[in-house]
C-alpha cells in the first residue's frame, strides 16, 4: 500500500518563494524612452536629428566613438544631433542612449555615397608650400582642431538657422579636389559664388572663437553655436568681429573675398557637428530655412 507523500517542509516553501522573488527582480524593466529620427539621408556628410521622449533626466548618447550632447526640445522631449563624418564607411552603427535607468538605441544604416571630383588651378605656393609655410599651416591646423572641441555645452542659437549669403552653393560638399594636377583632401564645406564684398551673416547665435588670417583659408571666422555645432567661414576680404564676440542670427561677421587658396571670390562655409564634417546645407534643411 502506497503511503501519502509527505508535505514539503515549511522552510522549503519559503526558500522557493524567495528564489522566485529574486528571479523576478532580475528581469529588466521596459524602457520608457522612445526615439524618432529625421534626416535628408543617412550617409557620409549628413546630419540625423534624434528626438528622445520619456526621459526624466538629460539623455547621454554615443556613436562613432563619440559622446553626443542632448538638449531640451519641444513638448518635454530631448534632441540629439548626430553628424556622420565624411570618412564614415557604409554599414550599420548603433546610437546607444541612456537616461537614468532607462536605455534605448537607434540603428543608423549608413549608405555609400559617391562624391564627384573637381580640378582647379591655384597659386603654386598653396600646392607645394615652402617649409616655413608648411610649419605655419600645421600650427594653424592644431589650433582649429582644438577649437572644434571647445564648443559650449548649451545651445547658443535660437530659432532656425539661416543662409550666410543669398547665392546658392555651387560646389558640392565632399567633392574630391585636384589642385594643379595633384589630388588633395576632400572638400569639407560648401562654396557660395558671391560677389566680392558681399556681407556674410552669422547663420545663428553664437560666440566667435577665431577671427584671423590663416594660410589656406585666408581671412577666417569661426563661430561656436554650442552643443558641438560650429561654423567656419573662409576666404573673407574683411572680418567685422573679433574673438570672444557674441553674435546674433543675421549679424554681419565679414565680407566675401578671395584670400588664401582660391580661384576667385566666394564664401566657403564649413560646418562641424560633434566633431563630424557635415554639409551645411543639411543643417539648413533640418534646422533652418533655405
Amino acid at each position: 500500500m502506497r503511503g501519502r507523500v509527505p508535505a514539503a517542509p515549511v522552510w522549503m516553501l519559503i526558500a522557493t518563494i524567495a528564489m522566485i522573488a529574486v528571479t523576478t527582480a532580475r528581469v529588466p524593466a521596459t524602457s520608457a524612452l522612445t526615439v524618432t529620427a529625421k534626416s535628408r539621408a543617412v550617409a557620409p556628410g549628413e546630419i540625423v536629428v534624434l528626438t528622445i521622449a520619456g526621459a526624466s533626466t538629460a539623455p547621454r548618447a554615443r556613436v562613432f566613438g563619440r559622446e553626443l550632447r542632448a538638449f531640451p526640445g519641444d513638448a518635454g522631449a530631448w534632441t540629439v544631433l548626430v553628424g556622420i563624418d565624411l570618412d564614415v564607411k557604409p554599414g550599420k552603427y548603433t546610437v546607444t542612449i541612456e537616461a537614468g535607468a532607462d536605455k534605448a538605441s537607434h540603428l543608423l544604416a549608413v549608405a555609400a555615397k559617391q562624391f564627384r571630383t573637381r580640378t582647379l588651378k591655384v597659386d603654386e605656393a598653396y600646392v607645394n608650400p615652402s617649409a616655413a609655410s608648411q610649419l605655419r599651416a600645421a600650427d594653424e591646423a592644431k589650433l582649429i582642431a582644438a577649437i572644434w572641441e571647445e564648443s559650449a555645452k548649451v545651445p547658443l542659437w535660437t530659432g532656425p538657422f539661416i543662409r550666410p549669403v543669398a547665392e546658392p552653393a555651387n560646389s558640392a560638399f565632399g567633392t574630391r579636389s585636384v589642385f594643379n594636377g595633384q589630388p588633395r583632401s576632400a572638400h569639407g564645406g560648401a562654396d557660395f559664388p558671391s560677389p566680392a564684398g558681399t556681407p556674410v551673416k552669422s547663420p545663428n547665435g553664437g560666440t566667435v572663437m577665431l577671427a584671423r588670417e590663416l594660410y589656406y583659408s585666408g581671412n577666417t571666422v569661426i563661430i561656436d553655436h554650442g552643443m558641438g555645432v560650429l561654423s567656419f567661414f573662409g576666404h573673407l576680404s574683411a572680418m567685422t568681429v573679433s574673438r570672444g564676440d557674441r553674435v546674433e542670427t543675421g549679424q554681419v561677421v565679414g565680407r566675401v573675398g578671395a584670400t588664401g587658396r582660391v580661384t576667385g571670390p566666394h564664401l566657403h562655409w564649413t560646418l562641424r557637428v560633434s566633431g563630424a564634417r557635415v554639409d551645411p546645407l543639411a543643417l539648413l534643411a533640418l534646422l533652418g530655412r533655405e
